[in-house]
């Protein structure tokens, strides 16, 4: 049960890639020690690309090339049910029903999102106090995440009512209505780049939309995942010869 949960986070994104067949399910990694980022690719050739891979998320965000992009089509479900686990790693929600994106034409399903504490992705080098990834995929397995940075001070809103639907046990799940609206900031700004997920295998398949304005949340919220999970980041990858746009 121990090894099952704790690649559950990893699973779950592999499963939306399309890879989950392909890889060693019960291969533990972790956020520190011999598991962490640093000997993910050691720990299975599964997880290569964690290593070699040219195209590694999470990044900084600095000095991103204006263009004109599209604006963010969002069609989200105000009222979905959302099984809300504890993976082992973080707190997901999960739905068959979340709605979805356009990106460039190409639309993609809303099928999860879960959290990140620090955030994962840098602005010049700062790090906000958490993130959250909202999980889509395409028609044809690619991947499309919509990262919000997070910050405390805010008014409790749709963050607390996940964690209120939160099992404190690894591998428990709870069913609520969630709105994710509730977890985008009041513009809708972005950088854009070509990534991979940011846990193993660290597959180069997603779009990356960070939304520029950090979504204040409830302190009471962030403390709840933190007394879960103190810290599920992995540090910031080299960009090598990519470009972040910005909107």
């Amino acid at each position: 049960m121990k090894y099952r949960f704790a690649a559950l986070m990893a699973a779950a994104c592999l499963a939306v890639a399309g890879q989950a067949g392909a890889v060693d399910s019960k291969k533990h990694w972790a956020y520190d020690g011999a598991e962490g980022p640093q000997n993910w690719a050691k720990l299975s050739k599964d997880f290569a690309k964690c290593d070699v891979g040219a195209e590694q998320s999470p990044i900084d965000l600095s000095h991103p090339v204006n263009a004109q992009l599209g604006k963010l089509d969002i069609h989200w479900n105000k009222a979905g049910q959302w099984t809300v686990v504890n993976t082992g790693h973080t707190i997901q929600a999960s739905a068959a029903d979340g709605g979805f994106i356009t990106i460039e034409g190409k639309q993609y399903k809303l099928i999860q999102f879960h959290f990140h504490t620090p955030s994962e992705h840098s602005v010049g080098g700062k790090h906000s106090e958490m993130e959250v990834h909202l999980v889509h995929q395409a028609a044809d397995g690619s991947l499309a995440v919509v990262a919000v940075l997070l910050q405390g001070k805010g008014k409790a809103g749709a963050f607390d009512d996940v964690m209120k639907a939160a099992p404190k046990a690894q591998g428990a799940g709870n069913v609520t209505s969630l709105n994710p609206l509730g977890l985008l900031p009041a513009t809708a700004h972005y950088f854009r780049y070509e990534g991979s997920l940011t846990t193993p295998p660290c597959s180069e398949t997603v779009v990356w939309t960070v939304l520029k304005q950090p979504l204040a949340v409830s302190d009471q919220a962030i403390a709840a995942f933190k007394s879960l999970y103190p810290m599920d980041a992995r540090p910031v990858q080299a960009t090598h010869r990519r470009y972040v746009l910005a909107q």
